[in-house]
């Protein structure tokens, strides 16, 4: 029977989860699967880096549980079948640290965090079999967030050379995508726009790398930025007794050039 405790630990956790999946555990619990849970660890993950974005210390603490809860639940789901267990995901990630990080557990020399990187990038290559410099763009998974696969993607390229040599040029390849952009709507081809779209916001990641910013993290600060905005736009109509649907668009540009300068 399970006891009830003031204080647990991982190996309590793990229990937890084979009693939830047990015959007479929780009847949600136990038909999950791989696939049925798979969005829930990128939930997870998100809301991990929320809680790190906030500052909370007690909701990191609690988010950081939730994202343990499914690594042992998969594993959970993975020692029933017998293919492997959680000490063996911790036994291999324990011998990947130990093998990427020589210059600690072994003699290989790495005085900087730039130098770390280049034996980290060149010995996660090599354990992979990846022969060829396209095979480590390739390896970028694809379901990150396209903004940050992008920024993955621009660095590794960079390690070997295929870069921009300055800001500058950066820009300047925004604007001339820019305006390969304005000559797809000219011909209206709904794929060649789509197309040079997307090689807009590539060149931005692109920007953001050389000017050490995170695209995510700037996009996020502007889309929040949208929504206070919006909010003071609306606040504002609904103090003279309107809606949006009932001011011009003239009205709501002047609203939002008010809001956006009140707010600086």
């Amino acid at each position: 029977m399970f006891e009830i405790k003031e204080k647990y630990n991982i190996d309590d956790l793990r229990e937890i989860m084979k009693e939830l999946r047990s015959e007479h555990g929780c009847p949600w619990d136990k038909v999950q699967t791989h696939e049925s849970i798979r969005m829930d660890v990128l939930e997870e993950a998100y809301e991990v880096a929320e809680a790190i974005d906030s500052g909370s210390s007690d909701l990191l603490k609690e988010e950081l549980g939730d994202l343990l809860l499914q690594v042992v639940f998969h594993s959970e789901l993975e020692d029933e079948q017998s293919r492997f267990n959680f000490d063996d995901v911790c036994d291999g990630i324990c011998k990947k640290l130990v093998y990427r990080h020589p210059h600690v557990f072994g003699d290989i020399t790495a005085n900087t965090p730039e130098e770390v990187l280049k034996n980290w990038d060149n010995l996660k290559s090599a354990s992979k079999n990846e022969e060829k410099a396209s095979d480590r763009l390739r390896s970028v998974p694809k379901l990150l967030p396209a903004l940050m696969r992008a920024e993955k993607v621009g660095k590794r390229a960079s390690r070997v050379g295929m870069d921009f040599s300055s800001v500058n040029e950066v820009i300047d390849r925004l604007r001339s995508e820019i305006s390969e952009l304005e000559t797809a709507l000219q011909e209206n081809s709904d794929a060649k726009i789509e197309e040079e779209l997307g090689d807009i916001l590539f060149s931005c990641t692109n920007l953001s790398r050389f000017l050490e910013k995170d695209s995510e993290k700037a996009l996020t600060f502007a889309i929040n930025k949208f929504i206070i905005r919006f909010s003071g736009v609306e606040a504002m109509l609904e103090k003279e007794g309107r809606t949006f649907t009932e001011a011009t668009p003239e009205e709501l540009e002047k609203l939002w050039e008010q809001v956006k300068t009140d707010s600086q």
